[in-house]
């Protein structure tokens, strides 16, 4: 089972940038869409942002805001969230994941997740 692992988190201060890392062990990514959600303290999950296998990045634009932005390097098997302009309200567990089969927005359309990592944003 691929398990992709997640990296990049930290503490930052409003306005600062991150970029997370996902790689999905032992498995090669170009045959796969990837996405990411993060989940907040008390709130359910939600969805970030998916980019599909051929390329096409989907953005949910509510929580993005035009600040973030995918990306994969199948040669490197790595896919990144570039997330500038970072805000408190950003902050949450980070998840990446591996789509399936079905509507990049929904949780149940992907079959395998990370453990999460942690983003901070002070104000």
């Amino acid at each position: 089972q691929v398990q992709p692992v997640e990296s990049g988190g930290g503490l930052v201060e409003a306005g600062d940038s991150l970029r997370l890392s996902c790689a999905p062990s032992g498995r090669t990514l170009s045959i796969y869409g990837m996405g990411w959600f993060r989940q907040a303290p008390g709130k359910e999950r939600e969805f970030v942002c998916a980019i599909s296998r051929d390329n096409s990045p989907i953005y949910n634009l509510h929580v993005v805001k035009g600040r973030f932005t995918i990306a994969r390097d199948d040669a490197k098997n790595r896919v990144y969230l570039q997330m500038n302009g970072l805000q408190p309200e950003d902050t949450a567990v980070y998840y990446c994941a591996r789509h399936f089969d079905g509507n990049y927005y929904y949780a149940v359309s992907y079959d395998s997740w990370g453990q999460g990592t942690q983003v901070t944003v002070s104000s």
